[in-house]
């Protein structure tokens, strides 16, 4: 597992080219420096389609966590005496409550105890759901810390989680790291989505980066089936220059 990088430290990247070189993009350059404001989208849904009522099992094991997480000391005694019994489905109900709630670290917790499972695959909606939440929060080390053990388990990074990265480093006022993780992803073979694009484009823009932003619009006639019809849809919706926290 890679250690924690802390936001400044210029090993970052490295890091992650090294970690990302069995997928074919360990080589880039660091081209782009500015700040950025930006907001990241609402959850996905999650992988598991639910009726959102939690079962009285998995409602009772969130509140025993909250009330263990007062005294830490408490919390091996809950994990040992409530999670151990929880069914598969009413174990992730948990792990989504509590980011619902925003209990982000009882949430890691969790799926820490998740990945020890015997039923346990990896999973990118898992990473990706946690990723968006500590990228809400600013948390970049811990965005990045997740990104770096996705691919520790097998997983090649998918479009959610380059975009979670991305955003995330947005949100940090992080430019040339967001431009770098989007160089990484095209590099990779992973194709940018509308939000990806959305994001990269609008939040340039309104940073003053107007030569980034066409950077990003020419790659729109790469990915997009309808590039013209989409850039006219993102300039209607997020008028230029105003400060938006995007999806």
């Amino acid at each position: 597992m890679l250690t924690n990088m802390g936001s400044s430290s210029p090993m970052r990247i490295q890091l992650l080219q090294r970690a990302l070189a069995p997928f074919g993009c360990d080589k880039l350059q660091s081209r782009y420096a500015t700040t950025i404001t930006c907001g990241l989208r609402k959850p996905l849904r999650t992988r598991r389609q639910s009726d959102g009522v939690l079962s009285t099992e998995a409602i009772q094991a969130v509140q025993s966590l909250k009330l263990a997480a007062r005294n830490p000391s408490k919390l091996p005694q809950v994990f040992n005496s409530k999670l151990t019994r929880l069914l598969k489905d009413d174990l992730l109900d948990a792990f989504a409550e509590l980011q619902r709630q925003q209990h982000l670290d009882l949430a890691l917790k969790v799926f820490e105890f998740i990945r020890n499972e015997a039923w346990y695959e990896p999973d990118h909606s898992l990473y990706g759901d946690l990723m968006l939440m500590f990228g809400k929060k600013k948390l970049i080390d811990k965005v990045e810390k997740l990104f770096s053990e996705l691919i520790e388990e097998g997983l090649k990074p998918d479009t959610r989680a380059y975009t979670e990265l991305i955003g995330a480093y947005l949100k940090v006022d992080m430019i040339e790291k967001a431009m770098e993780t989007y160089e990484l992803m095209k590099a990779s073979g992973c194709i940018p989505d509308e939000l990806t694009l959305t994001i990269m484009i609008r939040n340039l823009e309104n940073a003053g980066r107007d030569d980034l932003s066409a950077i990003i619009k020419d790659d729109c006639s790469e990915y997009l089936d309808s590039p013209k019809k989409f850039l006219k849809e993102v300039a209607r919706k997020y008028p230029k220059r105003l400060r938006l926290n995007l999806v």
